[in-house]
């Protein structure tokens, strides 16, 4: 999973490209903003063969012969975003999502990675899943596309699978998410392996004992409706012990969608004692509160579930501050029957690739309550857990870049998804901004019908 030069790129992971062909490309007089290398200002942007040839001063650029040429005026250029946290549903459940659809979400919604959680049926947890499932992405896939292997046999979180031979079969890391690895014994063993084969430990932070039959975060709210509550320090208890293992044995491992204040003062305390522990955080979360579930709207029934204002207050600071390191989806699709239910019984999750950035830059970025490089760094990120380079607009990088048009205003869902599955919480909303164009690695991956180009003679 890296170049001739040793460097680690996204495009190492499965991939067929789009068309297969690195096309040659001139981005005229777009806004490059890209806090990895500097750039923040109108720029063209010429691409060959893959790369970024060239970065020009707003009209400078040449045009070469059989170049696509990119109107770009009034467009942002972001290095393209990289989604550490979604879920295919391949193998088993195909109806909600699959590698190429999923994919496709991805490409529309701006994304040149993402990595593929392992709790399907069945789980990913034998050499010959995950070779299918490359082969699948090798095949079908509009962006790349990695996959985890599980932790435990069956995530049964009792016996640790065979985790050399995933990785020799191609697995980019580990995860039981959906379900937690409770016993603190068989977590030790796993970091210890860890060390010995590579790749990333993924958690799903929660102690079933505290969850119990819980269907939303515990609070004033579910006290009102009267439905189960899961507390917050369901997660942030799991949190410190993973965190203190981490440490204890000198491993890595990443806490996924964090929900909590409780949770954000674990990271913090397990890093400042010096563990290899990096977190990640949602849209949702980071938008949303648990005042959304006095709707009973089971699209905001997810797990972990949305909490209180101070709770995402706390989610806020803490992706400003440095303590969390990525934003991911955690895109999780699901049938309509699965979700048109009562919302104790519904199904939990929410899909998320095709809104992530726009809901970002309407609810924060607009307000000015973070800044959107930093928004575009931090989606960015979750790249680096699994020793993948972040994308970068820069001479001689390979080219992964979306274009966005901040100024535009969409309805989400109202023309439809890339998604199989429609189970947004954030469908019917008015958003601002949304990717127009996605390249990777040269390739356009994804465009919206609406927006043309045109090719040099």
């Amino acid at each position: 999973m890296s170049d001739s030069s040793g460097a680690a790129t996204i495009a190492g992971l499965d991939w067929r490209g789009a068309g297969g062909v690195a096309a040659d490309l001139v981005i005229r007089g777009a806004h490059v903003l890209d806090p990895r290398s500097g750039l923040d200002g109108i720029r063209d942007v010429v691409v060959r063969e893959g790369s970024v040839a060239e970065i020009t001063e707003d009209g400078a650029a040449d045009r070469p012969a059989g170049a696509e040429e990119i109107d770009a005026e009034g467009l942002h250029a972001f290095p393209a975003f990289f989604d550490p946290h979604v879920h295919l549903r391949t193998p088993g459940h195909e109806h909600r999502e699959d590698v190429e659809t999923g994919a496709r979400s991805a490409a529309a919604g701006g994304y040149c990675g993402i990595v593929a959680m392992a709790n399907t049926d069945p789980v990913v947890d034998d050499p010959s899943i995950v070779q299918a499932l490359r082969d699948q992405a090798a095949a079908v896939a509009s962006v790349p596309t990695g996959f985890v292997g599980t932790v435990t046999r069956g995530m049964r979180g009792e016996e640790l699978t065979e985790m050399a031979a995933l990785r020799e079969a191609g697995v980019v890391g580990f995860s039981d998410d959906g379900l937690p690895i409770t016993d603190a014994g068989v977590m030790r063993r796993a970091l210890q392996y860890q060390h010995l084969v590579g790749g990333n430990i993924l958690l799903h932070e929660e102690d079933p004992a505290l969850t119990g039959d819980g269907v939303m975060g515990e609070g004033a709210v579910s006290a009102a409706l009267g439905l189960a509550g899961i507390p917050d320090v369901s997660e942030s208890t799991m949190i410190a012990r993973d965190g203190a293992l981490c440490l204890y044995e000198d491993a890595r491992a990443h806490v996924q969608h964090l929900s909590a204040r409780s949770s954000v003062e674990a990271v913090a305390v397990a890093k400042a004692a010096g563990a290899r522990l990096t977190a990640e955080l949602t849209p949702h979360h980071l938008v949303l509160t648990d005042e959304e579930v006095r709707s009973l709207d089971a699209r905001f029934k997810m797990n972990p579930p949305l909490r209180t204002e101070d709770d995402r207050q706390a989610l806020i600071e803490a992706l400003r501050s440095g303590v969390v390191d990525c934003i991911g989806t955690d895109h999780a699709p699901h049938a309509s029957n699965e979700k048109e239910v009562p919302f104790e019984i519904a199904n939990m999750g929410v899909t998320g690739l095709e809104t992530a950035f726009s809901v970002l830059y309407t609810e924060l970025v607009e307000p000015g309550v973070l800044d959107l490089g930093l928004i575009v760094e931090k989606m960015g990120a979750g790249a680096e857990l699994f020793d993948l380079e972040p994308s970068r607009i820069e001479v001689g990088v390979e080219a992964n870049i979306v274009l966005v048009d901040l100024d535009a205003e969409w309805e989400a869902g109202a023309d439809g998804w890339e998604s199989r599955s429609e189970n947004s919480c954030f469908a019917g909303r008015r958003l601002r901004s949304r990717p127009v164009v996605t390249i990777v690695a040269g390739s356009v991956a994804f465009r919206r019908r609406e927006f043309t180009m045109k090719v040099a003679g």
